[in-house]
C-alpha cells in the first residue's frame, strides 16, 4: 500500500511499518530513546524521530540527504518525515512514549503553510492513532523566515494540543530570545554546548543555573549528545530533568525493538549505569553509527 504526501510518496509494509521515498532516495525512521531522571533511577520517557537515507541499499549522510534537496523541495521533504516518523511511532512504539518531531523554522514562511502543516499532521495522528498530547514539537536551530508566522503556528500547535521543545539550545538560533518567544514546555541543550560547560567548574556551575531557571519556570530540560559516563553523572548533578545520547541507547531504524520499554518492563537501571540498556540497541550500532551524532530530523 503507498500514498502520497506532496511530490514524494509514502509505502506501508506488512509489519505496519513505513518508509518514504525521495528520488533516488529510500527514506526510513529511526528512533533514539529519551531517559528521564526520577529519584535516582532512569526510565524511558519519550523518542527522537531521525531519519535515516539510503540509496541502492546503502546508507547515506542525513546532512549530504538534506544538501542535495533544494530549497523549494525542502518543505514538502519536512513534511515527509514527520508523516514517516509519526506513522512508525504508532506502529512500533510504547503507547505511553512521547515523541519528538523537529520542524524547522525556516519553512514557515507563510500562514497557510502553517495551516496545512498542522491539518495534514492531524490527518496522520488518526491514522497512527497517537493521542496528540504525546507529541513534542521541536523547533530546530535554523533562523526563522517569517517571526510572526513561527509565533502564530507554534500558538496553533499548543491549542490542538502538541507540546513545543526548542532544540539544540545554545547553538545559532536557539537563545534565549527564542525560549522568550516561543515559551516551550521543554528545552533540549546543543550536544557540544554541553561539553564545553561541563570541562570546568564555572561552565558546569553556569549549566546547573541555567537548568535550575528553566525548571523555575515549568520548562523541562533534556541534555542531548550524553556519549560519556562522566556526562551522564553531571547531568543528574546538574538536576536536567532527561537525557540522551549513545551511552544509554542507539537509534535503532523502525521496526524497533522499544515495545520492551514499555511500563511492564523490569525496574530502571540506576543513572550511575553507564552501560546500553538492552542488547537490541546496542545490536543496532554499527549499522548507524556511521551516520555520527544527530544531524537529521
Amino acid at each position: 500500500m503507498s500514498r502520497s504526501v506532496g511530490l514524494a510518496h509514502i509505502i506501508r509494509h506488512d509489519d505496519g511499518t513505513s518508509t518514504g521515498v525521495w528520488g533516488i532516495y529510500t527514506l526510513q525512521s529511526a528512533f533514539q530513546p529519551i531517559f528521564a531522571f526520577k529519584e535516582g533511577k532512569l526510565s524511558v520517557t519519550a523518542f527522537e524521530g531521525l531519519i535515516r537515507p539510503f540509496r541502492d541499499g546503502e546508507p547515506q549522510s542525513p546532512t549530504s540527504f538534506f544538501s542535495t534537496c533544494p530549497a523549494a523541495d525542502r518543505l514538502h521533504v519536512e513534511a515527509l518525515t514527520r508523516t514517516l516518523h509519526l506513522l512508525n511511532a504508532g506502529a512500533c512504539l510504547p503507547q505511553e512514549a512521547s515523541i519528538f518531531i523537529n520542524f524547522d523554522p525556516s519553512v514557515f514562511t507563510e500562514r497557510a503553510i502553517a495551516d496545512n502543516a498542522l491539518r495534514e499532521m492531524r490527518l496522520v495522528l488518526h491514522e497512527a492513532g497517537i493521542d496528540p498530547g504525546r507529541v513534542v514539537c521541536e523547533v530546530t536551530e535554523q533562523r526563522s523566515a517569517s517571526q510572526e508566522t513561527l509565533h502564530s503556528f507554534v500558538a496553533a500547535l499548543k491549542g490542538n494540543g502538541f507540546r513545543i521543545a526548542v532544540d539544540d539550545y545554545g547553538a545559532d538560533e536557539s537563545d534565549i530570545g527564542r525560549i522568550k518567544e516561543l515559551k516551550p514546555d521543554i528545552v533540549k541543550f546543543d550536544a557540544q554546548w554541553i561539553t564545553q560547560l561541563m570541562e570546568s567548574g564555572a561552565g558546569f556551575a553556569l549549566l546547573t543555573t541555567m537548568v535550575k531557571s528553566f525548571e523555575e519556570q515549568g520548562i523541562r530540560t533534556v541534555f542531548e549528545g550524553i556519549e560519556e559516563g562522566w556526562q551522564l553523572e553531571l547531568a543528574e548533578k546538574s538536576g536536567a530533568s532527561m537525557i540522551q545520547g549513545y551511552v544509554l541507547a542507539w537509534p535503532e531504524l523502525a521496526p524497533t525493538s522499544f515495545r520492551a520499554f514499555a511500563k511492564v518492563t523490569p525496574e530502571p537501571v540506576s543513572a550511575a549505569e553507564t552501560v546500553p540498556l538492552a542488547t537490541p540497541v546496542r545490536q543496532t550500532a554499527r549499522a548507524v553509527k556511521a551516520f555520527g551524532r544527530k544531524v537529521a530530523p
